[in-house]
């Protein structure tokens, strides 16, 4: 590894959609960190970078990936916690270093995008950030409080629709099983109203996998939240996309999840309920378990 790769600061994660982007850190951790199902960034305390340090960064991109990539994402987990000024000055600075990039993507909370005014956001769309991953988890009031989120369902889409009325692709994130068995049903009934009232570009869906360490596996270990099954599991996804309307696209682009969809809303939506009825059919004629995943 030369030198170059020394020096420059790679972020820790990214969606799994990002796998062939340039990666460039301008936050360090999270600036919330405090809900129960992550455990992502525990290690890494929150830290806005200097300009000075993104910049150098920023130079070093042609030589750590090539011209080949063409996307980038920009890391940690909340980028547009930063000042609009600042993000502008990042964005065309990067555009000025790397001129052949055709979109550039951020994580983003919803209540931050709130907190915005829309016109700072524009600007910040208009210095070329393309699209934004919003973890939504779920719909449903009880489970976001459960699992301290930190924002309502009303929240949620409040700050989704002003991220796409400043004119950003919008990437919302479902997670299958976060509210247990105890709240599987209200799960599925809010995250399908939050999907409809806000009609993202991009709708993902992972399946929890409880980390060693973090709260919800350490509730599964007392007993006070039971993990729903992988039966389960698609049942709910089966409910989630049965109650859509909207026009996005629909995606389980992650190793966690247990059938493997990918199409286009509504036009798609019987194909995919064929293909999650299969799922389930399977599920009860077999005994599948979590490392059974993508058996399809």
């Amino acid at each position: 590894m030369n030198a170059t790769y020394h020096q420059f600061d790679f972020p820790p994660y990214r969606p799994p959609s990002e796998a062939g982007s340039m990666l460039l850190r301008v936050t360090h951790g999270c600036p919330w960190n405090k809900c129960a199902f992550c455990s992502m960034y525990k290690k890494y305390p929150f830290a806005r970078k200097s300009l000075a340090r993104i910049k150098a960064d920023i130079d070093l991109l042609p030589e750590v990936y090539g011209r080949q990539a063409r996307h980038v994402f920009l890391g940690d987990s909340n980028s547009l916690l930063l000042s609009a000024g600042d993000l502008v000055e990042i964005l065309e600075y990067l555009y000025q270093v790397c001129p052949w990039v055709e979109r550039v993507t951020s994580y983003a909370r919803a209540k931050t995008v709130m907190k915005k005014s829309l016109e700072d956001l524009e600007a910040i769309r208009r210095a070329g950030l393309t699209r934004l991953h919003i973890g939504l988890e779920s719909g449903s009031e009880e489970v976001l409080a459960m699992i301290r989120k930190g924002a309502n369902p009303e929240e949620m889409i409040a700050g989704s629709l002003k991220a796409k009325s400043a004119g950003f692709e919008c990437s919302l994130y479902v997670l299958l099983g976060i509210g247990g068995m105890e709240l599987t049903m209200a799960h599925r009934r809010g995250t399908v109203a939050v999907l409809n009232a806000v009609n993202p570009h991009f709708i993902r869906v992972r399946t929890l996998t409880p980390i060693p360490k973090s709260d919800i596996a350490r509730w599964i270990a007392e007993g006070r939240f039971t993990q729903v099954s992988p039966l389960v599991t698609v049942e709910e996804e089966r409910d989630i996309v049965a109650g859509l309307n909207v026009t996005s696209r629909f995606l389980n682009d992650h190793a966690s999840n247990i059938v493997p969809l990918d199409g286009k809303l509504p036009e798609d939506q019987e194909r995919m309920l064929a293909l999650l009825d299969k799922g389930i059919e399977y599920c009860r004629t077999h005994e599948v378990g979590y490392a059974d995943y993508r058996y399809l």
